[in-house]
């Protein structure tokens, strides 16, 4: 009888392993198919930048999305953003961010992810991250941040640098 009830207890956990693997696979299978959506829309968004496509670029962001600058003064939602971006798109050359490596994460609810990549651009290696919305079975930024990746060997040289912008920048904001 022991060896009935140890034999019956092996097939109840292997049927419970082989529906969680099951179910696990159709999680990994919609997660895979989220994480190739999420990919292509930031692909697209940064090859309309380099390709000076303005309508092709906002189309692929929230229309109440932020975008956050390298400069302590670059915070934008996406109408300031367009207005600062738009002269950039009318003379045909934008800005030209190519990914080096990317990691994207999706909620377990299925409509908000974020993500953060390394780049190659114009101000050498920077990092994006951010945050993404699926809209109308769509997904679309809304919330970027651009920053500088700086070595830590060479930290103190950038503070140097940047001091003096830095100080002034916090006597101007220090009473808002």
């Amino acid at each position: 009888m022991k060896k009935l009830i140890f034999l019956f207890a092996i097939i109840c956990c292997a049927n419970i392993n082989a529906q969680q693997k099951t179910n696990t696979d159709l999680s990994d299978t919609k997660h895979a198919k989220q994480t190739s959506e999420i990919v292509n829309v930031l692909n697209a968004w940064h090859k309309a930048a380099a390709e000076a496509k303005f309508d092709t670029y906002f189309s692929l962001m929230t229309t109440d999305a932020i975008f956050v600058g390298t400069d302590p003064t670059e915070h934008w939602d996406c109408d300031a953003f367009k207005k600062y971006a738009k002269p950039y798109f009318d003379k045909g050359k934008a800005w030209n961010f190519k990914p080096i490596q990317r990691n994207v994460y999706v909620a377990k609810t299925g409509d908000i992810a974020w993500f953060d990549e390394l780049l190659d651009t114009q101000m050498k290696i920077c990092r994006g991250s951010g945050v993404l919305k699926k809209q109308n079975g769509n997904w679309k930024i809304a919330h970027y941040v651009l920053s500088m990746a700086i070595p830590n060997g060479n930290t103190n040289e950038v503070v140097k640098i940047k001091s003096a912008f830095d100080e002034q920048f916090l006597k101007e904001t220090e009473h808002q």
